[in-house]
């Protein structure tokens, strides 16, 4: 059904700043794939010039990344594209189980809701189970590209930023990125 609808949706998803976005973060995905064996705690963002990685790791490492996930999914590998803990995940999960909950308990006294919570919250733990699974789905068909198509890494750079709860300094690394389009 997801296939059905990204290809009805195909249109607004390939308009150039929407694929430039979606490119981007798949070659996100696929530099956190290849990096995370090294057990880096990193995160990312992407838009249409590129993407951010935060979290320490040596700026030559994410350079390495960055090329060779280019490279392998050039090469066919554009399952590197999808990500366990994209926010796709996240927000997926948390938009079903809110709704289970709107739905479950909505329009009733407090005494009916109450007696419908272990059925609520019954379907709120199989929501949390399975919801990573169209998570994954929504990522391979909307929010991220497999197929880079003409990007490329035009440069990395790093910066450090203080915050005000942390000692040490937030890494963060820009990786700038072009496609003609």
């Amino acid at each position: 059904m997801l296939e059905q609808l990204a290809a009805w949706a195909r249109p607004l998803l390939q308009f150039p700043y929407i694929l430039r976005t979606r490119r981007n973060h798949g070659l996100e995905h696929a530099t956190i794939h290849l990096l995370s064996g090294k057990n880096y705690r990193l995160s990312g963002r992407s838009d249409d010039t590129g993407f951010v990685v935060l979290g320490e790791v040596p700026t030559d490492a994410l350079e390495r990344a960055a090329a060779d996930a280019l490279r392998r999914m050039r090469n066919g590998e554009h399952g590197l594209a999808v990500h366990p803990n994209c926010g796709t995940n996240l927000v997926t999960t948390a938009s079903i189980v809110s709704l289970i909950g709107l739905v479950g308990l909505g329009g009733s006294n407090r005494r009916e809701g109450f007696n419908r919570l272990p059925a609520v919250m019954s379907a709120m733990m199989v929501a949390i189970l399975y919801s990573p699974l169209l998570g994954m789905a929504l990522q391979k068909h909307f929010t991220t590209e497999g197929d880079p198509g003409d990007l490329e890494i035009l440069k990395v750079t790093r910066r450090e930023v203080r915050l005000p709860w942390s000692s040490e300094p937030l890494v963060v690394h820009r990786v700038a990125t072009r496609s003609v389009l």
